[in-house]
């Protein structure tokens, strides 16, 4: 059986290290997010900038620099995403993205995020970006938060105003990320929610429920969230990727020099052995690996 080199549609880096966390580390060059990737049979991932330095980070990384980095490294980093922050130019909910969105287009984005604006779903800023998103056929991949003192885009427990969004704008594909999206594969509490909640999956999640319900609600798989929710039940876990083969998406969300041990890069090799046990079919361990960020990045 042939073993697949995965395709990350979440990493983060920088040309050069210029600001140091208070931890001691920083944002990974390409040659680190080369050798994280050659260790765990990742061939290449998405790159994705930040705009203005948002909550939570100390460096970022520019559109300016994503762009080059895809032609300087292309055998680590395939395509980036871009930065668009809801705030830009007139700081206007009726702002036009488009504007924006289609230059940075033509510089090869092949989406928006990720997304951290601290505001909810539901917001009117944010609705003018998910409205200029969908018009240009602009995926986006977005974080979760608590309202202050946080970053990610808010919702209360169940995700009502994620649903919300999700009938608003059938045409866009909302890419879920992070610890409070992937805490509610299952029923949870808020405390939970804000952790890496363990053991059996009860049914009755609002994850499944959402993507049985919306077709434009898939997962971005990255990250120790992202690995804990398909491992913390296994079986659970074959079966929802079997379910939810054609709108899953493999990723790291590598973001520091420091990330070699992280459980993040633990999902390719849990992949591999779900193929090789027959717990998942070989069809559905192609498209999570890397057949449906293909079909998303090469359209």
């Amino acid at each position: 059986m042939k073993l697949l080199p995965k395709i990350d549609i979440h990493v983060h880096a920088v040309p050069e290290v210029m600001i140091y966390r208070q931890t001691g580390d920083s944002f990974p060059l390409p040659s680190m997010v080369r050798a994280m990737y050659d260790a765990h049979n990742i061939e290449k991932g998405v790159l994705l900038p930040d705009g203005p330095i948002p909550a939570g980070a100390e460096d970022i990384l520019s559109p300016r620099e994503a762009w080059n980095m895809t032609k300087d490294f292309p055998e680590t980093f395939g395509w980036w995403f871009a930065p668009v922050s809801p705030e830009i130019s007139d700081n206007s909910p009726n702002t036009n993205l488009s504007h924006y969105l289609n230059q940075y287009k033509k510089f090869g984005a092949r989406g928006v995020g990720e997304l951290s604006e601290n505001r909810y779903f539901d917001d009117p800023f944010m609705l003018n970006l998910f409205k200029h998103c969908e018009m240009c056929d602009m995926p986006i991949i977005f974080h979760v938060g608590n309202l202050g003192g946080d970053y990610g885009i808010v919702d209360d427990l169940g995700f009502p105003r994620l649903e919300k969004v999700l009938g608003m704008f059938p045409k866009l594909k909302f890419l879920g990320h992070s610890q409070k999206f992937w805490a509610e594969i299952a029923p949870c509490t808020l405390e939970e929610r804000n952790g890496y909640p363990t053991g059996k999956i009860a049914p009755g999640g609002r994850i499944p429920e959402l993507m049985r319900k919306y077709p434009n609600l898939c997962g971005d798989l990255s990250a120790g969230s992202g690995y804990n929710a398909i491992t913390r039940d296994p079986e659970f876990g074959y079966a929802f990727l079997e379910e939810f083969q054609d709108r899953l998406y493999f990723g790291t969300d590598i973001c520091s020099n420091e990330d070699f041990d992280n459980d993040m890069l633990l999902l390719s090799d849990f992949l591999d052995d779900a193929v090789q046990k027959g717990k998942i079919s070989y069809t559905a361990y192609e498209k999570i690996s890397r057949g449906n960020a293909l079909d998303l990045l090469e359209k």
